[in-house]
């Protein structure tokens, strides 16, 4: 695989039933930046994001073709076991979903099934994630509250804290900021713009402000379809394909 490239993908092709929803996809997302997938909803951003750590698995009458390579691995294809697999990427969803446990449990869970078991080693993990994702000083006083008592801001942060103590390479987030509140919000940005000197991050966005001020890197969806990728400055100056100029330009959603 090309130096500097995370993630390869060729010719994928995903239909779910008779619906023919990725449409022979080709994209290279490069390594520790912020690559941002955009276009308006139901274009397939989703799906093309999970199918980098194969959910899309779950969904019933699936069939994918083409390949994903993740270091020169084709996970579509690969001997790796898939929780392992998943494992190598921290997910954020457009909701936060914590743990139905205590704030300390909801990041140890993690370490605890990979067999690092002993306290004093979790005590300072967990103290270790959470300041990563900016929280320990708002719940250090009450690691042993449930998840839920969070706001939706900080158990978006508390779910990024979770995904990175599994030490993945790549972080996926599908609209992880869609539901929260604006300085939640650039709470968020912030962190992703830290996380990339050490992380893959791929983002799925529909807000054009956002991938704005952090896309490194830009795929342009439209129904099903990679209508134009390339540099944030390229895509975002001087876009090449007409689909992509007026959706930048606001004429469809």
């Amino acid at each position: 695989m090309e130096k500097g490239i995370k993630i390869l993908i060729k010719d994928l092709d995903l239909h779910i039933g008779k619906q023919h929803i990725l449409k022979n996809i080709n994209v290279a997302i490069p390594e520790k930046k912020i690559t941002v997938i955009l276009g308006p909803s139901g274009c397939g951003k989703t799906t093309l994001m999970k199918s980098m750590n194969r959910l899309t698995d779950i969904y019933p009458d699936v069939k994918v073709t083409g390949q994903i390579f993740i270091n020169d691995d084709d996970i579509l294809h690969t001997q790796m076991d898939i929780t392992k697999l998943r494992q190598k990427m921290g997910l954020l969803s457009q909701r936060p979903y914590p743990l139905p446990m205590n704030i300390y449990n909801n990041i140890a869970y993690g370490l605890r099934i990979s067999g690092r078991r002993k306290k004093k080693f979790l005590d300072k993990r967990v103290e270790h994630y959470l300041r990563v994702a900016n929280l320990w000083d708002e719940v250090k006083d009450r690691l042993r509250d449930p998840a839920s008592k969070l706001s939706i801001g900080q158990q978006q942060r508390l779910c990024l804290a979770r995904g990175l103590a599994v030490d993945p390479e790549i972080i996926l987030a599908d609209e992880p900021t869609s539901a929260l509140d604006p300085i939640s919000s650039q709470a968020i940005e912030e962190k992703f713009l830290e996380l990339k000197k050490s992380y893959t991050i791929v983002l799925v966005t529909h807000i054009l402000r956002q991938a704005r001020r952090i896309a490194d890197n830009v795929i342009f969806m439209y129904m099903g379809e990679v209508i134009e990728q390339g540099s944030a400055e390229q895509i975002f100056n001087d876009p090449k394909e007409e689909k992509t100029k007026s959706y930048l330009k606001g004429l469809f959603y």
